[in-house]
């Protein structure tokens, strides 16, 4: 009998595997970090070898603790940093390319192109996204236009290009599949999120050949099988795929209109369930797709702060005021306010829904009797600010429904940040046992689409609560703190 999931958590910095049980609980765990390049400012590359090699370093260790019997694997769940883009040789399997990571900002003069082409809004209706650098189809024409290998192989219909799901499939199977989910294939600027195909009148202005893109298949379900795998035996099912954003919201069992989630990182990020129609986003919010099970579609809205953990970083390398992040908690939870001091997270510029990017941090409301704990609870009621700030607009799109908010990541296990986020979101906040979500939602994906698990009802004694963090301020007292936010808004876009 089928004992363990295999989640495979492919990032920027490193790849996690665990090792899932019946009953949700992690058996045991791996991760190996793996080389940055950075040829020229703005740029950021992976090696496509390297990212293979941290795979199957983490996929050793984590078979090789606990009490993993090989042979009792279900089925294999992939999740991974989004729209960084790779090409290869379908012929011989060989890398074309270094892939141009997702914080790459080389193909800006394009993005400004297209629009300037009057293109955005075309862009816009169709995927549910902006004409940034950051998404994957301007990566495949910088590559095409700039890496011959690349572009003979274009010629010769041999090309292969993909987002790390695709490359992960590909190597997993022995190349017997060229696949993407349709999570993957939404932050490409190349499928229409209405057909759910790629799109002809997409791809044509960036060059790219649809002959050279991956099948779009459901985020559940077999669509491989393993071949050739180091540790492990040839035939386990390949069954779950999804970007990470939504893995973790799948992970955290947002399924229902209005469910949302809250990543805790270097920056916060921030998805909601719109159901299974696209809703169009008045704040400048992306719409994306969230998964597709057994044929059906669910959508979200997704918003990103810039600066969560990074703010706390700040205090410990840059202020050099506290010595290890989890300090802060200690700090702030010293006094019961900020005594009116209100910090502004914009150290790199604000997104949504203000979409400054020159805006800069703001500390105001400093007086003579300003502690480092007054300053410690502003820089967490700023954390929670700007993510309010996100989740009522996705609440607004979605005519003021907001059910709930899930909550993970390094951060979320501050009690602090986490209560002072649900008093300023006003509904409870939930903290699950394990906060690795997204391993868990590939895992879940997996499970569900080889019958590890019979249905998303069933996952509901899978995941497990930790804490939940109920409203408890009052009303007055949120008002008069939403009313000096947004002075110290204004102070730092002024």
């Amino acid at each position: 009998m089928s004992e363990f999931v295999v989640a495979i958590d492919q990032g920027t910095t490193g790849s996690t595997v665990l090792v899932v049980g019946r009953a949700g609980e992690t058996v045991s765990r791996g991760y190996c970090e793996y080389k940055q390049h950075y040829p020229q400012p703005g740029w950021v590359e992976h090696d496509s070898e390297e990212i293979w090699g941290s795979v199957l370093e983490a996929l050793g260790q984590a078979l090789a603790r606990g009490n993993v019997r090989i042979n009792e694997i279900a089925a294999i769940g992939i999740t991974n940093q989004r729209e960084t883009t790779l090409a290869w040789d379908r012929t011989s399997g060989q890398s074309l390319a270094r892939a141009i990571v997702w914080q790459c900002r080389r193909t800006a003069p394009l993005c400004k192109k297209l629009k300037d082409d009057g293109l955005e809004e075309l862009y816009r209706d169709r995927t549910g996204l902006v004409l940034d650098p950051y998404f994957s189809g301007t990566k495949m024409n910088w590559m095409l236009n700039n890496v011959p290998e690349v572009s003979r192989a274009a010629r010769e219909g041999t090309l292969a290009f993909g987002t790390v799901d695709s490359f992960l499939v590909w190597r997993l199977s022995a190349g017997s599949a060229h696949v993407t989910d349709v999570s993957n294939a939404s932050r490409t600027l190349l499928m229409n999120i209405h057909t759910l195909q790629w799109d002809e009148e997409l791809c044509a202005p960036l060059g790219v050949p649809v002959s050279a893109l991956p099948v779009i298949v459901d985020s559940s379900g077999e669509v491989a099988r393993t071949k050739g795998v180091p540790g492990l035996p040839d035939g386990i099912p390949i069954a779950g795929i999804a970007g990470d954003q939504q893995a973790a919201l799948f992970g955290q069992r947002c399924f229902e209109v209005g469910e949302g989630k809250i990543t805790f990182g270097t920056g916060a990020f921030m998805l909601v369930n719109t159901g299974g129609v696209p809703a169009r986003s008045a704040h400048g919010l992306l719409t994306t797709v969230a998964w597709r099970v057994n044929g059906k579609v669910s959508y979200a809205l997704e918003g990103s702060a810039f600066i969560a953990g990074a703010a706390v970083q700040w205090l410990r390398d840059g202020l050099k005021v506290i010595s290890e992040a989890k300090q802060i908690e200690e700090l702030a939870s010293a006094v019961e306010d900020s005594g009116g001091v209100m910090f502004v997270p914009a150290l790199t510029g604000l997104g949504a829904p203000h979409w400054r990017s020159d805006a800069r941090g703001a500390i105001v409301g400093i007086t003579r009797g300003t502690t480092l704990h007054h300053l410690a609870r502003a820089v967490i009621d700023g954390i929670a600010l700007q993510n309010r700030d996100i989740m009522v607009a996705m609440a607004d799109d979605l005519g003021g429904t907001l059910r709930g908010v899930r909550v993970d990541g390094g951060a979320s296990a501050n009690n602090l940040l986490m209560q002072t986020q649900a008093d300023l979101l006003g509904v409870p906040v939930l903290r699950p046992s394990n906060t690795e979500t997204t391993a868990m939602g590939a895992a879940f994906l997996a499970g569900l689409g080889s019958g590890f698990w019979s249905s998303v009802e069933e996952l509901g004694s899978v995941w497990r609560l930790d804490r939940e963090f109920l409203p408890s301020m009052e009303a007055a007292d949120r008002d008069q703190i939403l009313e000096r936010w947004r002075r110290a808004l204004d102070a730092a876009m002024a």
